[in-house]
């Protein structure tokens, strides 16, 4: 199936892929709906678990005498769970820039804006905040 930049931004991509691996999406416009909170709720789990995978992985590179097969395991669960975070991530950031959008949207079309980090807001033509 292809998305055209619009069903793009409107779909979150979802922490587990269909049977074949494909990436699954869900579209809504509801962040506390039952599948979003669902996914919600299996992406804290992954992290949870890649956190915990790192700890082990930690320790068992820290004991010298540390087998070949253990070592593989380790780097195996570790991959796995680095391709979790990164693919919360990008539907993380994704969410995010999209709200972002939104936000500046609802701002370019009236609402007060946000002056640059740091600085001041200046109103009016004498430069004065």
């Amino acid at each position: 199936m292809k998305l055209d930049d619009k069903d793009s931004r409107s779909l979150r991509l979802l922490p587990w892929t269909n049977e074949h691996g494909a990436p699954c999406y869900l579209s809504t416009d509801d962040p506390r709906s039952r599948m979003s909170l669902l996914a919600d709720e299996v992406e804290a789990g992954l992290l949870d678990s890649a956190e915990y995978v790192l700890g082990e992985a930690r320790a068992l590179l820290a004991e010298e005498k540390a087998g070949e097969g253990e070592l593989r395991f380790a780097g195996v669960r570790l991959a796995e769970s680095l391709e979790d975070a990164l693919r919360i991530a990008e539907s993380r950031g994704t969410r995010l820039e999209a709200e972002l959008t939104a936000e500046l949207t609802r701002g370019a079309a009236g609402s007060r804006g946000c002056g640059a980090p740091g600085r001041a807001r200046t109103d009016g033509a004498n430069g004065r905040p």
